[in-house]
């Protein structure tokens, strides 16, 4: 049940953040966080250093916030993100993939639990890509690469890509479709994919939050389903993120832009009042003491006994790092479980 009073009460607090990452040499960007099925606690942090190379990196962290490994020479990465069970040579692998800009390509990684990650296979896309978020197809586990640039058209601002085996064991993409309305202010770099309810968000950083599906085969995929955070904000839209309570629920987690702090948006994944496409209403909003944050993610998936509702992260500009966040202290600060009872 949605109490508006409530929605619109809520208001922006500070959170103490848990930790932070190690400070790296250069600008960070993007984070991702990949879950060890086996062992949550030792589940892994990755994140770009957006330089040319040979300063651009991939680091991947513990939780505790200490680096495991990097990889070095990476061309100017922006974003990152993880995908599960992908099929390749006849087994199953985790992967991350990053855009790496200035070489006009997709970097893909495979995940070694314990131990970070592997070049495993470079894909060429369109000019300057920038954002990337893997939508893995719930009814046959199909992996496609949504990926998005600096400049571009609207309407086709967006590019999908299937991965898959080419029969020989090796990694191919397939286009399988163009799309996203864009205003033409600022540019387009976050994107986010729900999974389980099949939903493409993606910030147009100077208009607001766009809603597509994911599935490139469903009969309404060039259909916008919503443009929301349009009021309200201080900054650009960035970073978001997908915090799942449940099959349907939860909440969208948006990076508004600000120096010397940003704010982060949290908004109800199922909808609200009109549809499971009204996001018009913030539920609240909160600061962590990040400066000028990029991306962002989280997951709601236990990662141990100091984590048993999972992790909140950040791009922090200022310390050039990610900072951490128990996702109970964010819970408990906007109250959250009082929103939704």
């Amino acid at each position: 049940m949605f109490l508006t009073a409530l929605l619109l009460l809520a208001a922006q607090v500070g959170v103490k953040p848990l930790r932070e990452t190690a400070s790296a040499l250069h600008q960070t960007d993007d984070p991702a966080i990949w879950v060890n099925p086996k062992s949550p606690a030792e589940s892994l942090i990755l994140g770009t250093i957006k330089m040319a190379a040979p300063d651009g990196a991939i680091v991947v962290y513990k939780l505790d916030g200490s680096v495991l490994m990097s990889i070095p020479g990476v061309d100017r990465p922006n974003n990152i993100d993880v995908a599960y069970g992908l099929k390749l040579a006849g087994r199953k692998i985790d992967i991350a993939i990053a855009t790496e800009r200035n070489q006009n390509r997709l970097r893909v990684f495979e995940i070694l639990p314990g131990k970070g990650i592997r070049d495993l296979a470079t894909i060429p896309v369109f000019a300057a890509p920038m954002g990337i978020a893997i939508y893995t197809r719930p009814i046959d586990g199909a992996i496609f690469a949504v990926v998005s640039r600096k400049t571009g058209p609207s309407g086709t601002y967006l590019w999908q890509y299937q991965l898959s085996d080419n029969g020989k064991g090796q990694l191919t993409a397939t286009k399988v479709r163009e799309f996203g309305t864009f205003s033409n202010t600022k540019e387009i770099e976050a994107i986010a994919v729900d999974n389980e309810a099949g939903y493409i968000y993606y910030s147009d950083e100077g208009a607001g939050i766009r809603k597509y599906h994911a599935d490139p085969a469903h009969p309404d995929a060039a259909k916008e389903l919503a443009l929301f955070a349009q009021t309200g904000w201080k900054g650009d839209r960035e970073g978001i993120a997908i915090y799942k309570t449940a099959k349907d629920r939860g909440y969208i987690i948006a990076t508004d832009q600000q120096t010397p702090v940003s704010e982060y948006h949290v908004y109800a994944r199922e909808g609200g009042p009109k549809g499971p496409h009204d996001h018009s209403k913030a539920l609240g909003s909160f600061r962590v003491g990040a400066a000028t944050t990029d991306g962002i993610d989280t997951t709601s998936k236990p990662l141990g006994a100091l984590l048993p509702k999972g992790l909140f992260i950040a791009m922090n500009d200022s310390r050039k790092n990610f900072i951490l966040v128990d996702w109970r202290e964010i819970e408990r600060a906007l109250g959250l479980n009082q929103l939704r009872n």
